[in-house]
């Protein structure tokens, strides 16, 4: 039997995502229960972009509804997390032996990119949650080494989540919405090339996705959505095996795709 690594990339997809889960949420809170009780989670969200490394420190970590226009129900929703000094400043020596100058932040929340994907997974609120910043500014690479920075934290029943979306044109989805609902060709096209790479274990070409996909620039306009997925692979480390816990599309544009690591 495989033995699975304490690295995940979810989808976390639109705010209405936590009002209508759907299968992607099924998926996700099914494979989270077999994960048993970490240590901690380190939630790793692109609504936190930050020019260094950056990590949260607070005891008690606010729900931070950081969109606007969307149903009201969901400025009510919770995620009453608590936080952990003691494994936040693991984090910070781990990013720090890889040579990373890591800020630390004792007020930062959870923004929506982390607080609902840990609400369908763990909607107990039990375990200790640790944020930390994305650096879109500094492309794939940068991100594929702090999740390298990361794995001896896997290894030490830290539950690394990056959460991100294999898609995330949101241009593309209000044109879509405007012209009916259609979901253009290069969102699976996309999501499949990624699969494909993801399930040959071919890190070279999805970091280099821009350079050598058809569809990578148009799926992703900017790259915040997509860099979690290169710091899990590199968490999970170049011996683990991706395997998909979940395929679909979401609000037309969106691939909620989602990947363990074995």
């Amino acid at each position: 039997m495989q033995t699975r690594r304490n690295v995940l990339f979810v989808p976390h997809g639109a705010p209405t995502f936590a009002l209508q889960p759907g299968a992607a949420g099924a998926a996700m809170e099914t494979l989270a229960q077999s994960f048993g009780t970490p240590r901690a989670i380190l939630v790793l969200s692109p609504h936190w972009d930050t020019a260094a490394p950056t990590v949260g420190t607070a005891t008690q970590l606010e729900t931070i509804h950081d969109f606007g226009g969307f149903d009201s129900r969901l400025y009510d929703l919770r995620y009453p997390a608590t936080g952990c000094p003691e494994a936040a400043q693991q984090v910070v020596a781990a990013l720090q032996a890889h040579g990373f100058d890591v800020q630390q932040d004792a007020q930062r929340g959870l923004d929506h990119g982390a607080w609902i994907p840990l609400r369908q997974m763990f909607p107990d609120a039990d375990i200790p949650v640790i944020p930390l910043s994305v650096q879109s500014h500094a492309g794939p690479e940068h991100a594929y080494r702090i999740g390298q920075a990361l794995a001896v934290l896997a290894q030490q029943n830290f539950l690394v989540i990056a959460s991100g979306n294999v898609t995330h044109n949101l241009r593309d989805y209000m044109v879509a919405r405007m012209a009916g609902g259609q979901t253009p060709a290069y969102v699976q096209d996309f999501a499949d090339w990624v699969h494909q790479h993801m399930v040959a274990k071919d890190t070279a070409a999805l970091l280099s996705y821009r350079q050598v996909s058809a569809s990578g620039l148009r799926a992703h306009p900017s790259e915040d959505h997509l860099l979690p997925l290169f710091t899990a692979l590199g968490a999970a480390g170049i011996e683990a095996q991706p395997q998909a816990f979940y395929r679909g599309i979401s609000d037309y544009v969106i691939a909620m795709d989602g990947y363990a690591f074995y």
